[in-house]
């Protein structure tokens, strides 16, 4: 198993009952494929550096994970085509 962060930016124009939901929701891609979710953080809401989509802001979330490689494909894949994720980024974290 390998060790990733994944940070990813949520619509901050939703309801905040949703934006916790969608957080919750790619939390659960990786608990159900037998991941170890070692460290969830949700940052809040942040002013983004540029419009995207039009959108000025965005709730941040930062997950640090232990999984492989596939679970990680297919959460790349899921957060990519879902309409509430403004932008997501994906880090392996090398052992030391």
């Amino acid at each position: 198993m390998t060790k990733y962060e994944i940070m990813f930016i949520v619509k901050a124009s939703m309801e905040e009952a949703e934006i916790k939901k969608t957080a919750e929701d790619l939390k659960k891609l990786l608990t159900n494929k037998q991941s170890k979710v070692i460290d969830f953080n949700e940052m809040g809401r942040r002013k983004l550096a540029y419009p995207i989509d039009k959108e000025l802001s965005g709730f941040y979330y930062v997950i640090k994970v232990e999984t492989n490689h596939e679970t990680i494909a297919e959460f790349d894949r899921k957060v990519s085509i879902n309409e509430n994720v403004l932008r997501h980024l994906i880090i392996k974290i090398e052992s030391e």
